[in-house]
């Protein structure tokens, strides 16, 4: 199992320097140090742990502060099940969850998640008639008083508000259509997607404030992750770190240059970790832009962020 220890050192002139070391570890259950950040990949298609499965779709555990956080849930609740417990990671022990959007290779890990969870509390996107469940005034539709009782809907007298169901009925869902804080540092963004194929796509991201900055978790990064970069800036300028899926998979050369460029030269992000639906050739390029300060994001992996507790 490959675990990467990052390590936090300050000079007196409070020159932070933040460096990266590999290192073999045996496989302990995952457990933050207090007043540390760490996020552990549980779901993805390549790594280079065995005994976790490589599956399209992704899933991480962020640890901060003493908070245990599942971000998304992967494609398949049996592989989501065999990698946590190949980590060591116990999912009925979470303070919350999130779900970034919609999508099977998001979401696909649900059942196992409400099965040795059951109550747990999960932030999703709110979206009208969505899986995860919506509501809407009933002014939403028109009405005609000429029709006949049987004719109009809820014989005429609609409720004030009308509510539609979820995949998962008994599922604990907090639903969200606006930037949120969910506790001290800890932020939810929300951004709706305007690309074809995905318009109208409303999609959450996590941003961590620690003291070294922005710790950014995307899960597929459909609105532009460039997008989440600059709504996370709006909280603190300085990005950390940015992890999770970019979504640059089929997208061309010339494009993925444009992406690289505004995450290294126009927001000055620190470090990326990128997985999932990045894409190969995305690898490549941010891998070349960002040289030791690309972190390797495979299935398995886990950094550790420590910082000064506040």
């Amino acid at each position: 199992m490959q675990r990467y220890s990052c390590v936090m050192s300050q000079s007196f002139a409070a020159l932070v320097l933040f460096t990266c070391t590999a290192k073999l570890l045996a496989a302990p259950p995952v457990s933050a140090l207090p007043g540390s950040a760490q996020i552990t990949v549980l779901y993805d298609a390549f790594g280079k742990t065995p005994v976790m499965q490589k599956d399209w779709g992704y899933s991480a555990l962020i640890e901060y502060d003493g908070k245990r956080i599942l971000f998304d849930t992967g494609n398949n609740p049996g592989i989501l099940e065999q990698n946590a417990k190949a980590k060591g990671v116990d999912l009925s022990k979470l303070d919350f969850a999130v779900v970034s959007h919609r999508h099977g290779d998001h979401i696909g890990g649900l059942p196992y998640l409400l099965k040795v969870n059951p109550t747990v509390k999960i932030y999703a996107p709110k979206e009208s008639f969505g899986v995860f469940g919506a509501d809407l005034p009933s002014t939403f539709y028109r009405k005609d008083p000429s029709l006949a009782q049987e004719q109009r809907y809820y014989d005429g007298n609609p409720p004030e508000l009308m509510r539609f169901g979820s995949a998962w009925p008994a599922a604990n869902f907090q639903l969200i259509d606006k930037n949120t804080q969910l506790a001290p540092d800890i932020h939810l963004i929300t951004l709706v997607s305007d690309k074809p194929g995905t318009l109208e796509l409303r999609e959450l991201s996590l941003a961590i404030n620690t003291p070294e900055g922005i710790v950014i978790v995307v899960g597929c990064s459909h609105p532009g992750v460039d997008k989440i970069v600059a709504a996370a800036a709006t909280i603190n300028p300085r990005i950390r770190l940015v992890a999770g899926g970019f979504h640059l998979v089929v997208t061309s050369d010339a494009d993925i240059e444009k992406i690289v460029t505004a995450l290294h030269d126009t927001f000055k992000v620190e470090y990326v970790a990128p997985g999932h639906c990045t894409g190969e050739p995305a690898f490549a390029a941010l891998r070349k832009a960002f040289g030791d300060r690309y972190l390797y994001a495979g299935l398995g992996t886990t950094f550790e962020l420590p910082h000064t507790p506040k």
